[in-house]
C-alpha cells in the first residue's frame, strides 16, 4: 500500500513541477513570437514544422527528443519537416531529402543520412557524395541526379526559402508552432516548449 502511495504522490509531484515548468515559458526568452503568422497547410490541425540542416550538429543533438516527441505526438498535431535552403550548401541537402522523399524513402533514410555524417563524420554534403549514398537503398545515381535539379525539387526549395524568409530564420534547428511562435535549442526543453505552445494553440481555439 505503501508503495503505491508514494507512486502517486511521485507522480503527482512530477506532474507539478511539468506544470509549474510549462507555466514559466514565456515570449521572448524560451520561444519567438512572430510578427507575421503563416497560414497551416491544414485548417483545424496545429502544425508544427521542423526546419533543420543534415549537416547541423544541434540538429542532430535534438533529433533524439523530437524521436521521442513524435511518439506520443497528439491527434490534432500535424508535424512537418522542411529541409533548411538558406545557403548553396544547406540546399544540397534540401534537395537531397526532397528527393528521397519523391522516391518515397525519406523514413528509411533519414536518420541513417544524419548518422553517417555525424557519428561516422563521412562527408556526405553534394550532389556526388549524397547520390552514392543512396545508391545503399537502391536509388541508382542516374536516378537521383535526374530528380535532384529537376522542376519539382526546386519548386520545394523555393517553398522552402520562402518559409524561412517568411519567418525571419536565421539558422536551424528551428521549429514553428502553427506559424506562430519560433522554438530553438538542442536539447529536451524543446519539446517542452512545444507542448506547452501546442496547449495554448488548442485552448486558443
Amino acid at each position: 500500500m505503501k508503495k503505491f502511495i508514494l507512486a502517486g504522490i511521485a507522480a503527482g509531484i512530477m506532474a507539478f513541477s511539468m506544470q509549474s515548468m510549462a507555466a514559466d515559458f514565456v515570449a521572448g526568452k524560451d520561444y519567438t513570437v512572430i510578427k507575421n503568422p503563416g497560414k497551416v497547410d491544414v485548417p483545424g490541425k496545429i502544425e508544427v514544422r521542423e526546419f533543420f540542416w543534415y549537416g547541423c550538429p544541434h540538429c542532430y543533438t535534438l533529433e533524439p527528443h523530437m524521436q521521442t516527441w513524435l511518439k506520443n505526438m497528439p491527434k490534432d498535431v500535424r508535424f512537418l519537416r522542411t529541409p533548411a535552403a538558406m545557403n548553396k550548401l544547406w540546399e544540397q541537402g534540401a534537395r537531397a531529402y526532397y528527393v528521397s522523399e519523391a522516391l518515397g524513402i525519406r523514413q528509411k533514410t533519414h536518420l541513417p543520412l544524419m548518422h553517417a555524417i555525424h557519428a561516422e563524420n563521412k562527408q556526405i554534403f553534394d550532389q556526388a557524395s549524397l547520390a552514392k549514398f543512396y545508391t545503399a537503398y537502391g536509388v541508382p545515381e542516374a536516378k537521383f541526379n535526374g530528380l535532384f535539379n529537376s522542376f519539382a525539387i526546386s519548386a520545394k526549395i523555393a517553398e522552402s526559402n520562402k518559409l524561412a524568409q517568411q519567418y525571419q530564420l536565421t539558422g536551424v534547428p528551428a521549429v514553428v508552432v502553427n506559424g506562430k511562435y519560433i522554438v530553438t535549442g538542442e536539447d529536451g526543453k524543446v519539446t517542452q516548449v512545444l507542448d506547452y505552445l501546442v496547449k495554448k494553440e488548442r485552448a486558443a481555439k
